[in-house]
């Protein structure tokens, strides 16, 4: 468990609330569930060299560190088993491997969180990828703005300014999160010209309710985040209470398309467990049993997997919206 004191103290200020929720330890962790996936959303198969995943052939993406400035207790990764940050030797065949391949033309820096780098070390990191030629772009996925607002500063700023063009991609879940604080940091962004995108996670007893979707999506909008993924939960080990079935989602997402002008308009996607990437939601074909086929448009190649049953979504904890 870890709180930066911002985060915590938005948290005391309505404990049961929905920051209480994402990150207070519940016995329930503990306790193994027929649902759990050890690597569920299957970057095992794909992982061609320690800390680096590729999914698809025009990007790969470069685990750069294990820490984060806050532990959510819904982390897909959380169950990826013990392991030290990544040794410069992983990294540097890690960035080796990219460079051999001319079809990698983006590469998305996660982790972790790639923000909690000192500024010295994320420099040096993007000015190498900018010594590719063929890669073309960054993505920085990050809930640092979020949790530490303090931690963009003018020196980071000048950091992300070494590498390729980046794009930063925010993590955000509920309008609560997007304080006066945040609200600058996230200007401050703006000011040095980095686009600035959000993706989040539809959590059970966090923000399952059409109108907080809304109210969230509306507000980083205006604060110009655009709102690019909303993530059904990922099934990792531990992570029980935030999961809801795919129809409840739909039922809450569908909605939104009358509420939220396009670009503050998510696209909602469960990530596959076998590890072919993002889908949206909508292009699964519903089967018996609780079962889901998604077929790939360009192969033909189908994957089929189980959701969860109406009746194992009961929240462990407050519903907080």
């Amino acid at each position: 468990m870890r709180w930066p004191r911002p985060y915590l103290a938005l948290a005391a200020a309505a404990p049961g609330g929905p920051v209480w929720r994402m990150g207070r330890p519940e016995a329930a962790e503990l306790e193994a569930d027929a649902g759990d996936l050890a690597d569920p959303v299957g970057e095992g198969g794909r992982s061609p060299l320690p800390h680096l995943v590729c999914k698809h052939p025009d990007r790969a993406l470069l685990l750069v560190t294990r820490r984060c400035h806050f532990y959510c207790r819904f982390c897909f990764r959380r169950g990826a088993g013990p392991g030290g940050e990544p040794r410069p030797g992983e990294l540097e065949a890690a960035l080796a491997w990219i460079a051999e391949r001319p079809a990698v033309r983006e590469v998305i820096l996660s982790g972790g969180d790639p923000l909690t780098l000192e500024d010295r070390r994320l420099a040096e990191l993007l000015g190498r990828l900018a010594e590719i030629p063929h890669v073309e772009t960054v993505r920085i996925h990050t809930r640092a703005p979020i949790h530490y607002p303090e931690r963009v500063t003018a020196g980071l700023v000048a950091a992300l300014a070494q590498g390729p063009p980046a794009w930063l991609v925010v993590h955000a879940n509920h309008p609560v999160e997007l304080t006066p604080a945040v609200a600058a940091a996230l200007g401050r962004l703006r000011q040095a010209g980095l686009p600035l995108l959000d993706q989040s996670v539809l959590l059970r007893g966090v923000n399952d309710a059409t109108a907080t979707l809304e109210a969230l999506f509306r507000a980083l909008y205006r604060l110009g985040v655009r709102p690019y993924y909303l993530h059904h939960p990922d099934r990792a080990p531990g992570n029980r209470s935030f999961r809801l079935p795919l129809a409840t989602g739909l039922r809450l997402v569908r909605p939104l398309r009358h509420r939220l002008p396009g670009p503050a308009l998510p696209r909602y996607v469960v990530d596959l467990p076998d590890g072919s990437g993002k889908v949206e939601v909508e292009a699964l074909t519903p089967l018996d049993g609780g079962r889901y086929r998604w077929e790939d448009p360009a192969t033909g190649r189908s994957v089929t997997f189980r959701d969860i049953p109406e009746a194992a979504a009961s929240p462990s904890g407050p519903i907080c919206r």
